[in-house]
């Protein structure tokens, strides 16, 4: 996987597509996740697109610096700095956003501020609508910050089996992985101050609607999401009123895993268009 120096800090991503398309696609994992989570759809994708999935700061395999700023427009201004200096997208182009959860409320905060360099918008599950942790999220705190290696185990495999519609589908290496990650330096930290400025802020819903009629939006949504159930795409569509929504059925948290080939159609004709 390619790295990129931005401010100083090592970040790195995935990229596909980069020597025949000219329209480029960055997708924004969710908390306590990273660029691995979003499967084979941004090399499927690279047949049409220039594809990349970066690992936020403080996450996956990026520097997670304890000074770094974890807050919602903190980590939307890493990602404009990424775009420039990482990934040097020219001064006239433009680049479509994919989030999930977190990164969805990231991608939001990057089009409101940046309406110049976004081409689409796509918002999967996303957080930016809650006022205040959902009880599921709250778990998903407490297993991070488990100390314990075993206990802390149990605490992430129960919480993120309760992320799927089908508890089945999740692959022992994801909570492998979480727990992996989680015990590097600075990853706590990143995980805790990201989480309590994501579920304790709101969008600005006045600038989100801003962006109705600039950047063309999709909402994704899995039908039986724990995390931030399926009502909050409604919050969303109250303000992005020309969005287009699709409801995923027989999927929770993450869509895009548990009915991959279907959310890669239903972004592959969005994005295309």
């Amino acid at each position: 996987m390619p790295n990129a120096n931005v401010n100083g800090v090592n970040i790195v991503y995935s990229e596909f597509g980069k020597d025949k398309n000219n329209k480029h696609i960055l997708f924004i994992h969710g908390l306590g996740s990273s660029s691995i989570a979003w499967r084979d759809i941004p090399d499927a994708l690279s047949a049409y697109f220039h594809t990349i999935a970066v690992d936020l700061v403080g996450f996956g395999a990026s520097d997670k610096p304890e000074a770094a700023d974890y807050t919602i427009k903190g980590l939307s201004r890493f990602i404009v700095d990424f775009v420039r200096k990482g990934i040097r997208l020219g001064r006239d182009e433009k680049i479509s956003l994919v989030g999930h959860s977190l990164g969805g409320y990231i991608a939001a905060q990057v089009a409101i501020e940046n309406k110049d360099i976004i081409d689409k918008l796509v918002l999967i599950d996303s957080s930016g609508m809650l006022s205040g942790p959902t009880p599921l999220l709250t778990q998903y705190l407490d297993a991070a910050m488990e100390i314990n290696p075993l206990i802390r185990y149990d605490k992430v495999k129960r919480v993120l089996e309760n992320m799927y519609a089908s508890p089945s589908r999740l692959l022992p290496v994801v909570v492998d992985l979480f727990n992996y990650t989680i015990e590097k330096s600075g990853a706590r930290h990143a995980f805790a101050s990201s989480f309590h400025n994501s579920t304790t802020t709101h969008i600005e819903s006045d600038k989100l609607k801003q962006v109705v009629g600039v950047i063309p939006s999709l909402i994704i949504w899995g039908e039986e999401d724990n995390v931030i159930p399926l009502d909050h795409a409604g919050k969303f569509t109250q303000y992005l009123k020309d969005a287009e929504v699709k409801k995923i059925e027989d999927a929770g948290h993450s869509p895009f895993v548990e009915k991959t080939a279907k959310v890669y159609e239903i972004l592959r004709t969005f994005l295309i268009k």
